[in-house]
């Protein structure tokens, strides 16, 4: 039966944005804005990775299709970087749409994926949209121990993979050796493909971070992005890795079906920061690794193991407006958070996410000492009208 003008259910059923409901606010904000929501970088790229950069003369065919793969120099380079051999490697339109072309190729309608919580929150929609069922595990918050049992609880016979993010986004974790031993173990004892998502592997501060691919290298395939490595957002590079040519040959249909191939002068700037970019992403690392500490210490928060976020609770802050009001009285001071139902809303409905990068260091730190200052002032409201513990009691990422 025809249903125009609606969409597929499984379209209308998604989310519509995260800051939908607040953007006319925050269209009206006026001074110094502080927009903390965002997952990216103040930092400009490398400047031979920059667009300006790029020329016909020195890239003859600059505009033309390139090949689906990649374009051979850029997969030669991290074909040696990853030590494997390039027939497994695909560059995509971001990790976005690599996890995409993942998602595509691996679920039948229907099929659930155990997506460790809190996540990325575009992954529930990739799942969603590929007639699949993302399935929320609250996880990167919980402590460590017992994580078969954990993971057991939400395993059915539709249960097809899990998807790992290691540095996380939003709680900035770095999963361990043991944990991730745990879940490959886990993973291959009920014969799951996993999804790694390791866009954040150059930033890893106080924590080792380990390659997922290491602990189930038959049955991992790996997604990375220049977007966030390297401060290419905006020109939608990434790659993934799968576990042998077979694996990443069926991934490529479903690539070439969604976006055909990553867009050549993308590459090309890609390949600039990979040959030449090993200082920009110390300094990267180094300038992160600050921010996050300082806005962690300001907060009262344990500083983060990796990424580029902290995730915390303000339930003890909230009163009878709940989360929305406590994000309306942030955009008062200019200051925009993610709220934190985008990243799991079966379990993290009172949480907020803080991006430390979004801004020049000065700029995060000044909108970050507003937030303390709003969050001791909402806290006081709260313990006069029932009580609430000290910020340092809440319950935060590791």
């Amino acid at each position: 039966m025809p249903r125009h003008p609606a969409a597929a259910p499984h379209i209308t059923a998604i989310p519509g944005g995260v800051f939908s409901r607040f953007r006319s606010r925050i269209a009206t904000l006026t001074g110094e804005v502080y927009p903390l929501h965002v997952g990216d970088t103040w930092m400009e790229p490398l400047p031979a990775a920059r667009m300006e950069a790029l020329t016909t003369a020195a890239h003859p065919g600059l505009h033309r299709y390139p090949p689906v793969n990649g374009i051979p120099e850029l997969l030669a380079a991290l074909a040696v970087r990853h030590g494997v051999d390039s027939g497994r490697i695909l560059m995509t339109c971001g990790a976005t749409g690599g996890l995409k072309a993942v998602a595509g190729a691996m679920l039948a309608p229907g099929e659930e994926v155990l997506i460790l919580a809190p996540y990325w929150p575009l992954i529930a929609g990739i799942v969603a949209t590929s007639n699949g069922t993302p399935v929320e595990v609250p996880f990167l918050d919980r402590g460590a121990g017992d994580i078969a049992g954990r993971l057991s609880k939400y395993l059915t016979d539709k249960t097809v993979a899990i998807y790992i993010n290691s540095p996380n986004n939003p709680t900035g974790a770095v999963l361990s050796e043991a944990e991730l031993s745990e879940l490959a173990a886990f993973a291959r004892a009920h014969d799951l493909w996993i999804w790694a998502d390791e866009i954040y592997e150059h930033y890893a501060y106080t924590a080792d971070c380990h390659p997922v691919a290491g602990f189930a290298p038959e049955r991992t395939v790996s997604v990375f992005s220049f977007s966030k490595a390297y401060g290419l957002a905006g020109s939608r590079c990434g790659y993934l890795i799968g576990p042998d040519a077979q694996a990443t040959g069926q991934i490529r249909k479903s690539l070439i079906h969604a976006f055909y191939s990553a867009p050549r002068a993308s590459q090309q700037s890609a390949l600039a920061a990979l040959l030449g970019g090993d200082a920009w992403l110390a300094d990267a690392a180094a300038q992160y690794e600050s921010a996050g500490a300082n806005a962690a210490l300001t907060l009262g928060l344990p500083a983060p193991q990796g990424g580029t976020f902290l995730f915390f609770d303000v339930s003890d802050c909230l009163d009878e407006r709940g989360l929305d009001g406590f994000l309306f009285d942030c955009l008062e001071e200019n200051l925009i958070l993610a709220p934190g139902a985008s990243f799991g809303p079966g379990h993290y409905s009172n949480f907020v996410r803080l991006c430390f990068t979004a801004a020049p260091p000065e700029v995060v730190q000044r909108g970050v000492e507003k937030l303390a200052a709003l969050i001791a002032r909402s806290r006081l409201r709260a313990l006069q009208h029932g009580g609430c513990g000290p910020l340092d009691d809440r319950k935060a990422s590791r």
